[in-house]
């Protein structure tokens, strides 16, 4: 159904839209937004009838909690219609992040729902009451499993697609929604061939299930808003396609900000020589800049660092001090290596680039470096600047 309406919906557009991905992203969010809704009103309303019938505690909590998806279906909506606005004075980086925002709102809805069923499941064990069984009941649950895969499905298909939190979500919602269901079906179908009044206790691992998939949705939402650390395969792209150019020797210090899906801007610094045509460097710089937007969407600025490349001594001294980094921690690297010598001693000056896992304080790591440069030569002095990865 959801493919269907987005060829009426979605791709009947301009060119100049069909080309702005944001423009579809957004359009996709807000047309699932409104499927959401008009599915999840229907089902709360079979629900809470299939629940009077029955006198189900499990089956009403069911309603309501559809009642509460098409709540979060709304704000879902409304944050991709936010998240789409173009950037203004006041947010010059755009909405983006609104879209997190909304599935942290998403993701507090499910717990809310979570305790409200884990209250109304342990009133139900302690006062066991049987539940009435009909046909009719049971055919109104099993549609609304089908249901709510359904829409699990093409939730995580269309949030995969168009890398949206909110929408994986959403997914995550509904699954749990399908899972619940089938355990109040399961529980009315037992109680009435076996006359266990079991309902409270399945609506207990109905409410512990939705508060695990409420506490996962969270997770997801709040990693980007806090600020979280770049894929794997986002870095690896971003430094094959810069060390593709010829002099290019090496990168560090880079920089991903998540400004929201589509909204991503790098800022890293790249090691050419020192003895190259500057306009040369220069030039070259900024066609990375471009090729990084146009390749990967992202607004890239690049700091140019020249690298002293014709001196054996420089060079040597480099190559021991990154063994020495070696031995301190696997994970630390140096950058920015420098010698600068004066009448009485030689300062060797460098950047160490410090993982937040690392075993050592940066106290430690900087007496590390200290101790075995004086060792190598009591003439040279180390100057070390204790930097932070920002990328795993």
């Amino acid at each position: 159904m959801v493919t269907l309406l987005a060829k009426l919906f979605i791709r009947k557009r301009t060119p100049e839209e069909a080309a702005d991905s944001q423009v579809v992203r957004r359009a996709y969010g807000v047309l699932c937004g409104a499927v959401g809704i008009a599915l999840n009103i229907l089902l709360f309303l079979g629900k809470l009838f299939a629940g009077s019938l029955s006198g189900s505690i499990a089956i009403m909590a069911d309603a309501f909690n559809n009642l509460s998806d098409a709540g979060s279906s709304v704000i879902t909506l409304i944050g991709f219609r936010m998240a789409g606005q173009k950037p203004d004075p006041e947010h010059p980086f755009g909405h983006g992040r609104i879209e997190y925002i909304s599935g942290f709102i998403v993701a507090i809805a499910i717990l809310l729902m979570g305790f409200e069923l884990l209250t109304s499941s342990i009133e139900k064990i302690v006062s066991p009451e049987p539940v009435a069984f009909s046909g009719l009941t049971a055919a109104i649950l099993v549609v609304s499993i089908l249901v709510k895969l359904y829409m699990c499905f093409y939730n995580r298909r269309i949030g995969k697609r168009i890398d949206s939190a909110a929408m994986r979500a959403t997914a995550m919602d509904s699954l749990s929604d399908c899972v619940a269901t089938t355990v109040v079906l399961a529980a009315m179908l037992i109680g009435h061939w076996t006359n266990l009044m079991i309902d409270g206790w399945c609506g207990l691992l109905v409410a512990l299930f939705i508060l695990y998939a409420g506490l996962n949705a969270a997770k997801e939402t709040i990693g980007p808003l806090l600020g979280e650390p770049p894929s794997k395969e986002l870095v690896e792209q971003i430094e094959q396609y810069v060390m593709s150019h010829e002099s290019v020797i090496g990168i560090h210090d880079l920089v991903v900000h998540n400004y929201g899906p589509g909204r991503t801007m790098i800022s890293l610094h790249a090691e050419v020589p020192a003895s190259g045509d500057i306009l040369e460097l220069h030039d070259m710089i900024d066609n990375i800049e471009h090729g990084l937007r146009e390749r990967m969407g992202c607004e890239a600025v690049i700091h140019m660092d020249p690298v002293v490349t014709d001196d054996e001594t420089l060079t040597a001294l480099c190559k021991t001090v990154r063994a020495f980094a070696t031995e301190i921690d696997p994970a630390i690297t140096i950058h920015d290596f420098r010698m600068v010598t004066g009448p009485t001693h030689t300062n060797l000056i460098f950047d160490a680039v410090v993982p937040y896992r690392c075993r050592l304080s940066d106290e430690a790591v900087r007496k590390a470096f200290e101790d075995r440069i004086r060792a190598l030569d009591g003439n040279y002095f180390a100057v070390v600047e204790i930097d932070k990865a920002f990328v795993v």
